[in-house]
């Protein structure tokens, strides 16, 4: 489930497993402009590196915070260009 506020964007995909918490990540990204921060709340721990691995890919830095017991939360920002 997403949903948005002012300048970022949660992604609670809590309960999926691969590919579906990257997929959903990397649809979500792919729709973002500007400045957003995407936020990615997962209890699938694959979904650690695979997130990452295509935030990459796609210019995206991360973080990525323990928010409870097999809980994470991933936050994505796109990386500034570089002239």
């Amino acid at each position: 489930m997403e949903t948005k506020t002012s300048s970022n964007i949660r992604v609670d995909v809590r309960g999926e497993i691969c590919p579906y918490p990257m997929m959903i990540a990397e649809a979500t990204m792919k729709r973002t402009k500007g400045n957003e921060m995407i936020e990615v709340l997962t209890d699938h721990a694959p979904a650690l590196s695979t997130i990452p691995t295509q935030a990459r890919k796609l210019g995206f830095a991360y973080k990525i915070e323990p928010s409870g017991s097999a809980e994470w939360r991933i936050l994505l920002w796109r990386e500034p260009k570089s002239s």
